[in-house]
C-alpha cells in the first residue's frame, strides 16, 4: 500500500481543490483510521450501528490537525466510496469542532468533478439545511453511549475558513 504522506500533498488549497483519502464509507459503523507510522489503514472500533457515518470520512495528507491526527474531511457523495481510494475534492466549508476538549475541525468537501449533480455544490449554502442538520447531530452525539458530551460542533466556516484551517494544519504538519 502506497504511503499516502509521501505520494500525496495537500493539493491546490488556495484553488480549493484538495487531495483527500477515504477511510470510512459512508453507511459504515467501522472506525477505520489511516496508521502514519505504519502507513496502512487500521480499524480502531466498532461503534454502535446507530452511529454509522452519514457520509464518507476521510483524511488530507500531509496536514495535522490540532488533536495530532491528519485533518479530517466529510466527503459528501450520493454512494459511499471505499477505503483506500483518493480523490481531487472540492472544499465547500468547515465544520468547527471539538472532540473530549481537542480542537478536532472537519474540512466539507464534494468530488471536484461530480457530473451527477452538475457541480451543484460550492458552498455549505448550496447543502440541504437537514443534511447539515443531520451532520451536526451524528458528531454531536455519536460518543454519547460511551462519553456523553464530549463531542461538540461549535459552528460551521465558509471556504475561505476551511482554506485558513487547511493552511494551519499544513504548517503543522511541515513543523513536525
Amino acid at each position: 500500500m502506497a504511503d499516502f504522506n509521501k505520494i500525496l500533498d495537500a493539493g491546490d488549497v488556495d484553488g480549493g481543490i484538495i487531495n483527500v483519502v477515504v477511510e470510512i464509507p459512508a453507511g459504515s459503523s467501522h472506525k477505520i483510521e489511516w496508521n502514519r507510522d505504519l502507513a496502512v489503514f487500521e480499524l480502531d472500533r466498532i461503534d454502535p450501528q446507530i452511529f454509522a457515518k452519514p457520509c464518507n470520512y476521510g483524511f488530507i495528507p500531509q496536514t495535522l490537525d490540532e488533536d495530532g491526527d491528519e485533518l479530517d474531511a466529510l466527503i459528501l457523495t450520493e454512494q459511499p466510496l471505499p477505503t483506500g481510494i483518493f480523490l481531487k475534492a472540492k472544499v465547500i466549508g468547515v465544520m468547527k469542532f471539538v472532540d473530549d476538549g481537542e480542537v478536532d475541525d472537519k474540512i466539507v468537501v464534494v468530488p471536484a468533478d461530480d457530473r451527477d449533480t452538475g457541480n451543484a455544490y460550492n458552498s455549505l449554502e448550496d447543502l440541504p439545511k437537514q443534511l447539515i442538520n443531520q451532520l451536526e447531530f451524528h458528531f454531536s452525539h455519536y460518543k454519547d453511549l460511551k462519553k456523553a458530551g464530549t463531542t461538540v460542533v461549535e459552528s460551521w466556516g465558509d471556504v475561505a475558513q476551511a482554506k485558513e484551517v487547511i493552511k494551519e494544519s499544513i504548517q503543522r504538519w511541515k513543523d513536525l
